[in-house]
């Protein structure tokens, strides 16, 4: 056809504003569906910050893992609630009752939440502390905070008042989420702070800044969903959105910040590695939220496998965890290794009460268990002769019992588990899995997929692993690379470039070695590397576990002789922890059968160590002397050992939120018993 220059001119200019259209559309859609790829040019450089406000460049890989596009937490979120918003998201109890939160109704109550902190006066950037146990409130304050352009910052519920005050004003809170009037009374006054919100039980005083959680939740239904969505869309998926506070142990607790990216990706990498399958998993949630391996698991794996969550009660590690796992009956399980422990003095209690014959039955069974668990672990898979027998007799049974008959995924991190409690579990075909990571790494950098003892698996898919200076035997340094490691330390420039080098690898502090298979060993921490006078370098966590594995009466043990000749030990003995998780001066059922065993008729610890019982410090010494026989060299004998008048607790101090030593804080709080140790 033939057409005029006019005609061609007018064609032209419609085909101009047709495609400049098209292009406004598509900047208009990038930025409403994908604000994860608008990076400020500040990112593009920078690897880690330690200010609140500044974005980060991205480790993402060119091709494969590691390379997916980058999504905020609100983009997971509205996925799951697009394609299952009827699917139950969280199951609670309230007034007696149990209550169900779909994920759309789950989606909903956080925005709703997030339109209050706007009301409240949130700024951009400015955290809020959350403070209470596992429950929806502190789901839904995490993520409404989040919404809300805010950083959501757990704070634990074990921290004193000095303690909650300084997160508090590290993160500069507007506002603050409580259980309780208990945990209220920590942090009434406090700069920066327009707001308290309690989500259990009544205000037992009244104050303009104190509301409810139904007050809080009704505070914003005057803001449009414009101005939400507005704050929403300026998310972006390289800037910090969570603080997760380190515990402390050697001075003030650092806030590792984290991205939406580091959050989502690990999330979605994680739930594809670990077997679980979309809208079938049910997960517990009871360890503390303020920790990486709990939230990371409970809030946002949730979310990535559109999972049910249920919340166990306040006292879950005072004995009522056990309840809940009945009556969930959860697809997956995270317990920290004194968890398991727990469990496994709970069963060995109960089985040593039983008749003789259920003794020797039981004995039968965890013996052809532990031999076809370690089969399956090398690969073979034979089945030995009883093994179905062995099953459906005890196995079944004990994990219908513990509320893990549905369980396909047991496993543990957070701290060192030992060699003789993953045996046990194994040995009642409940193999429990390793996981290994830091908060600095959102969480996990190696899982292990399949069993493999001892061995916290391999590194996640699009991250990297480098062993620094490695010595001899192949131990060095683990390093993480990947799109899983946090931003830095919030105001801590210093802090940040010790655990980030120039490239932008983080430094853990653990040492390690793999294997031929690549399957990644932990071997020791090097803060915790116990350096002799005679310049021996001892890692003390194997010689403690294995002095509890000869043992089985003491609960916790600690090495002690950094700068010493030699080496020395604290040691506690099992006792029945009262309700609030203080330990008792009464011995626990184990430590009794243990006595009676050697005739000793001591029931309380008091009584063991008023009159240094003789038989009992025969025993015990007799067990250190069997442990010395093993020792690689003289100097990693144990040659003075002491026993503490009561058991290490979180309340007492000497263990932290997930249970682990604190290695610095015990050796201050029995100075006076260690110093005797050495002085004579």
């Amino acid at each position: 056809m033939y057409m005029t220059g006019c005609e061609l001119d007018f064609n032209w200019t419609v085909v101009l504003v047709v495609c400049f259209g098209s292009l406004l559309s598509f900047i208009s859609l990038l930025k409403k569906r994908t604000p994860s790829m608008m990076l400020s040019p500040h990112a593009m450089t920078m690897l880690f910050t330690s200010e609140r406000n500044q974005a980060v460049r991205l480790r993402m890989e060119s091709v494969g893992p590691g390379s997916e596009t980058p999504i905020t937490i609100h983009q997971l979120f509205l996925e799951a609630v697009e394609s299952y918003g009827d699917h139950p998201a969280l199951v609670f109890r309230k007034g007696g009752r149990m209550m169900t939160l779909t994920w759309r109704q789950y989606y909903e109550q956080c925005r709703a939440a997030a339109k209050s902190f706007l009301k409240l006066g949130l700024e951009r950037y400015h955290g809020v502390g959350i403070l209470g146990f596992n429950s929806p409130e502190w789901f839904i304050s995490d993520i409404g905070c989040i919404l809300a352009g805010g950083l959501a910052a757990g704070i634990y519920t074990t921290n004193s008042a000095e303690a909650c005050h300084y997160v508090a004003s590290n993160c500069e809170a507007n506002v603050l989420v409580v259980e309780n009037h208990q945990q209220l009374e920590k942090i009434l006054q406090l700069p920066h702070l327009k707001a308290i919100v309690q989500y259990e039980g009544e205000l037992e005083q009244k104050a303009e800044f104190l509301y409810t959680w139904d007050q809080f939740m009704k505070l914003g239904e005057n803001i449009p969903n414009k101005r939400l969505n507005a704050v929403i869309d300026s998310l972006r998926a390289n800037e910090c959105c969570t603080l997760i506070y380190t515990s402390g142990t050697t001075g003030n607790p650092k806030g590792v910040m984290l991205s939406h990216d580091n959050i989502t990706w690990t999330a979605r990498t994680v739930s594809k590695m670990i077997n679980l399958h979309c809208c079938e998993e049910v997960l517990i949630s009871y360890l503390p939220l303020s920790h990486i391996a709990a939230q990371m698991m409970d809030i946002w794996c949730s979310m990535s496998l559109i999972a049910t969550a249920h919340f166990a009660e306040p006292d879950a590690l005072k004995g009522s965890l056990v309840n809940t796992l009945k009556e969930a009956r959860p697809t997956g399980f995270l317990g920290v290794p004194r968890v398991w422990e727990k469990i496994q003095e709970s069963m060995k209690a109960v089985g040593a009460k039983g008749s003789a014959l259920r003794k020797r039955v039981a004995d039968w069974a965890k013996s052809i268990g532990l031999q076809y668990s370690y089969s399956a672990m090398n690969g073979e898979n034979e089945v030995p002769w009883g093994f179905m027998l062995a099953n459906n007799l005890v196995f079944k049974r004990v994990r219908y019992e513990l509320g893990l008959d549905r369980c396909k995924l047991c496993c543990t991190g957070a701290a060192p588990i030992t060699k003789e409690t993953l045996d046990y579990f194994m040995s009642l075909s409940i193999p429990v899995k390793e996981l290994y990571g830091m908060s600095e790494s959102s969480g996990p950098h190696a899982i292990i997929s399949v069993v493999c003892l001892c061995s916290v698996g391999k590194v996640m898919a699009g991250c990297k692993t480098k062993l620094d200076k490695p010595d001899a035997d192949g131990n060095g340094e683990i390093c993480f690379w990947g799109r899983h490691v946090f931003m830095g330390y919030l105001n801590m420039p210093d802090k940040t470039a010790e655990a980030l080098d120039e490239q932008g690898w983080l430094h853990s502090g653990d040492l390690g070695k793999h294997d031929e298979d690549d399957f990644l060993y932990i071997t020791g921490r090097i803060k915790e590397i116990i350096i002799t006078a005679g310049g021996e370098n001892i890692p003390p966590v194997p010689i403690e576990d294995a002095v509890k594995h000869e043992l089985p009466i003491i609960s916790n043990a600690m090495l002690i002789g950094d700068k010493q000749k030699f080496l020395s030990m604290l040691l506690t003995l099992k006792c029945v922890m009262d309700d609030e998780g203080n330990p008792t001066d009464i011995l626990s059922p184990e430590a009794v059968d243990i006595c009676r065993q050697l005739n000793v008729r001591a029931t309380k610890v008091s009584e063991i160590i008023a009159n240094k019982e003789p038989v009992l410090y025969k025993a015990i010494q007799d067990g250190i002397n069997r442990f010395n026989k093993t020792s690689t060299s003289n100097a990693q004998k144990i040659q003075k050992w002491i026993l503490l008048e009561k058991d290490f607790s979180v309340h007492g101090g000497e263990l932290g939120p997930t249970l682990k030593l604190r290695r610095p804080i015990v050796a201050k709080m029995y100075q006076d018993q260690i110093n005797k140790l050495y002085s004579r």
